[in-house]
């Protein structure tokens, strides 16, 4: 309905709710052209209405007041401030404490008096104020009372440890080179178990007479570092039961720093945990045993030469490949120890490797160490069918050369291999 349509002194009520009997803040429309009271102009600020009668006109309650809001920032400041007052309260307690103990008394006969290096908090008060009233200096300061003097227990007489004198001794230690056993200004001393008597003797010279060669070089080029290298020897003649004790003579006696070119795989058996439990050097071993080439390496050992077992591998893949030879045509002669055993295991792991993985039936003859009695193994070799074309010679040179010098005649056309373990010149040597 439009204002033009009512008749005049019509007026518009204020919808409101039936039970409501409250007066309508405003009455928009009025005839008298009046303006609601939210459009009134205010002549002057005294005459506008305060928010609370605003409330009052309008049916609305008055709000509570805002909460206070806590002021948690104050009292967390104050108790960070007590812990590190606390913390500080407690390093002081430690440190300093030592530092004026740190210095007592010697004579531990008579009492000691707790006077501190450091005066007390109110003797230095007093010496400062007495500065400031051009007073004696701190000299002039009230002794201390002898009957307030508090004694010492007999453990507060024990020195402080102070680590500072510990750190200063570490590094005073440590400032100093310890002395290696075998190693002075002048020289270095290695030594050699090997045997210099028994079958073998002549390995044993020849192995001497090449490490005092190669020393003697070294020597005239001025050593190592200025150091003159040296050898010492030991005889164990070859023989396991006599190597504890060559080793004990070197290292214990003769006080070497490690051991070089020790000879034979029975003898590696002792000598190398020997050398391990002793952290000496065992470097260059004449020998392919297995003994000394573990997975993983132990960290003392330093071969210097292929195994026997790889050396026995190439010889049947040599004998197999370039000479036209069928497996069950090569024997092997071994010696009946660890070192005969080192290269039967590299002869059957060539055999595996040429048969599909089956190694087969393989002819072995075997002889006792240290000695030169092969005729069993030439027995052996007799009875065999068919008979054998090549010989793997897993032995000492006098034993191998024995075995060939009887059976050349027999068997003209056979092929004799050896692995490193026997020199060419020492075989052909006569006997």
């Amino acid at each position: 309905m439009t204002r033009d349509a009512r008749g005049k002194g019509d007026s518009v009520r204020h919808l409101r709710a039936p039970n409501d009997d409250r007066d309508p803040p405003f009455a928009p429309g009025y005839d008298d052209d009046r303006r609601p009271m939210y459009e009134q102009s205010w002549r002057d600020e005294r005459d506008r209405p305060t928010p609370a009668e605003f409330a009052a006109r309008f049916g609305v309650q008055e709000l509570p007041p805002q909460p206070r809001q806590r002021r948690s920032f104050g009292i967390l400041g104050i108790l960070g401030l007590v812990a590190v007052a606390a913390g500080v309260a407690g390093f002081a307690a430690l440190k300093l404490p030592a530092r004026w103990t740190s210095a007592p008394s010697t004579d531990s006969s008579t009492d000691v008096a707790v006077t501190a290096s450091v005066p007390s908090v109110s003797i230095r008060a007093s010496q400062a104020f007495a500065q400031v009233q051009d007073a004696p200096p701190a000299s002039a300061a009230p002794a201390v009372v002898p009957e307030a003097v508090t004694r010492l227990r007999d453990k507060d007489r024990l020195p402080k440890f102070d680590t500072r004198m510990a750190n200063a001794a570490v590094a005073t230690q440590a400032g100093a080179q310890p002395s290696v056993q075998g190693v002075t200004d002048t020289e270095i001393r290695f030594g050699m178990a090997a045997p210099f008597s028994g079958p073998a003797r002549e390995m044993g010279r020849q192995l001497k007479l090449g490490i005092e060669l190669a020393f003697a070089q070294a020597n005239e080029d001025g050593g190592v570092h200025g150091r003159q290298l040296k050898l010492s020897t030991a005889d164990d003649a070859y023989e396991p039961t006599r190597t504890l004790n060559a080793m004990k003579d070197l290292y214990e006696q003769q006080k070497v720093f490690g051991f070089v070119e020790n000879y034979g795989s029975p003898t590696a058996l002792i000598s190398v945990p020997y050398a391990l439990e002793r952290h000496a050097l065992y470097f260059g071993a004449f020998t392919g045993a297995p003994s000394l080439r573990r997975d993983p390496p132990d960290r003392y050992v330093f071969n210097y030469r292929a195994g026997y077992a790889e050396e026995a591998d190439a010889l049947v893949r040599y004998l197999v490949k370039n000479r036209r030879l069928r497996p069950q045509d090569i024997g092997v002669l071994t010696q009946q120890d660890a070192y005969g055993d080192a290269g039967w295991d590299g002869v059957a792991k060539a055999m595996r490797g040429l048969r599909g993985g089956n190694a087969g039936e393989i002819f072995r003859m075997s002889y006792n160490r240290n000695t030169v009695n092969v005729d069993e193994a030439i027995a052996q070799l007799k009875r065999q069918r068919p008979a054998i074309k090549a010989v793997v010679l897993v032995a000492t040179f006098r034993a191998a050369a024995k075995f060939i010098e009887k059976t050349r005649d027999l068997y003209p056309d056979m092929i004799y291999a050896t692995i490193s373990g026997v020199g060419s010149r020492s075989t052909a040597m006569p006997r």
